[in-house]
């Protein structure tokens, strides 16, 4: 792409973002066909979101051994405690990742920008315009995601309480190194101190998430579920990364019980050895594990991956219970291959198995750099195009735009955990973690 400044008035604008005989064009269908190029991009984020909540969910159901001997009869006692705490990830996982695509903006349009007199617009505007539809929409969705009847509340009022000072200490913070300590320039030490801040807020969300004494507010809270995302229970379920099917021991009342004569595995290509086992266990949590667990062991990784390249050109088949009518139908598959190129090119994202999620949520961070720049180039030739502001396009389009990863984060979130602090948390702490991190940067 041709560099270019941006123009206003009505001179014509000679950069172009695919091919060059786009200048040829007129400017409206030019700025329309760029307008539809962005909102593709953020239907790939939105895309992209799904794969790095999964990968972030092993990351945090990670455990690890810990042996205790006991110090009188000397016997071994092994447990498996969690690794994350949940506060912790819900603000440098859930939170951070979901705000990337904004911190990625700010960074690169700060790159673009170095040793000019004044910092471009597309990351401040994409900042706070963001805000604003963390704060609105996407609260929203998540009141009317959860089913008819259910009722989630924030378990740990106090960390709550926290992370919204925080967020109002942000807006303070901007206030006082923009205004009043150096006015229009933020200094280096400056961007220090506000990316220590970050620091600081962890570490506040944890000790009142651990009642530390003097620092931590005296309020009580619900007890959280064990597991930071539950276990889904289908009563069927074909995992998509790999080629074995298994299902889901449900417990039943014993008046409803039943007897099961027979299991049986059938395989059109048995290259890989096949099991069938029934274990001897109540809690229906831990079924459920031993045969994903055994499913990972006995299929290769390879083979993981490989599925997750047939899963993402095919097509689904449009339930005619659910999907009567017939344009609705075609709505359903045009939608799916329009993303049919998202979920194709998100299949080289390593699959989440590898290293408990590690290497797919960093290569799904990594993906949304990549999106939010081509993003950058496309806002800075609609600007070009229409005459209008950067800023303008950042404070509307891209704010909304880039948010659509806050927005499906806090839906899962919403819809699969039993308590709303989570989805709660990632809309609250958003707009303090760009602040926090993206000075710096």
């Amino acid at each position: 792409m041709v560099p270019f400044s941006n123009i206003l008035g009505h001179e014509k604008c000679e950069s172009y973002l695919i091919f060059g005989g786009e200048t040829t064009l007129g400017d409206n269908f030019r700025a329309f066909f760029y307008f539809l190029c962005l909102a593709y991009c953020f239907i790939g984020l939105s895309a992209i979101t799904a794969r790095f909540f999964q990968s972030m969910e092993n990351v945090v159901k990670h455990t690890r051994k810990v042996v205790e001997v006991d110090p009188v009869t000397k016997t071994e006692t092994i447990r498996h405690e969690k690794v994350w705490n949940y506060t912790i990830a819900d603000i440098s996982l859930l939170a951070f990742g979901t705000s990337f695509p904004q911190i990625s903006l700010a960074t690169i349009d700060a790159i673009q920008n170095i040793g000019k007199l004044y910092a471009g617009g597309l990351g401040p505007g994409t900042l706070v315009g963001s805000a604003a539809f963390d704060l609105f929409p996407i609260h929203a969705v998540c009141v009317v995601v959860p089913k008819a009847g259910e009722l989630k509340k924030i378990a740990d009022l106090g960390v709550w309480l926290v992370e919204l000072f925080w967020s109002f200490w942000a807006y303070i913070w901007l206030y006082i190194i923009l205004e009043v300590w150096t006015p229009n320039v933020v200094t280096l030490w400056e961007a220090l101190l506000t990316v220590l801040q970050y620091g600081l807020l962890l570490t506040h969300a944890y000790a009142q998430d651990k009642r530390w004494p003097y620092i931590s507010l005296p309020i009580a809270r619900d007890e959280r579920p064990e597991d930071w995302v539950p276990e889904e229970t289908p009563y069927f379920q074909h995992e998509a990364h790999a080629e074995v099917d298994f299902s889901d021991i449900k417990h039943v009342n014993e008046e409803n019980g039943d007897t099961v004569d027979i299991f049986s595995i059938h395989s059109e290509n048995p290259t890989d050895p096949l099991y069938a086992r029934v274990p001897s266990i109540n809690d229906e949590a831990e079924i459920l594990d031993k045969a994903k667990e055994t499913t990972l062991v006995d299929t290769h990784l390879l083979t993981i991956w490989r599925q997750q390249f047939l899963d993402a050109l095919r097509l689904l088949r449009p339930e005619s219970k659910k999907i009567k009518n017939a344009c609705l139908r075609l709505a359903c598959i045009f939608w799916q291959l329009l993303i049919l190129p998202w979920r194709f090119l998100f299949a080289f994202v390593p699959p989440c198995q590898i290293a408990h999620g590690w290497i797919s949520f960093i290569c799904s961070l990594l993906f949304i750099s990549g999106i939010a720049y081509v993003v950058t180039k496309i806002t800075d030739v609609i600007s070009c195009v229409t005459g209008i502001n950067a800023y303008v396009i950042a404070f509307t389009a891209l704010a909304s735009g880039t948010s659509w990863p806050d927005l499906v984060a806090s839906k899962i979130a919403a819809e699969r955990q039993k308590t709303a602090d989570s989805a709660i948390a990632n809309i609250t702490c958003r707009f303090s973690i760009s602040t926090f991190t993206s000075f710096l940067l």
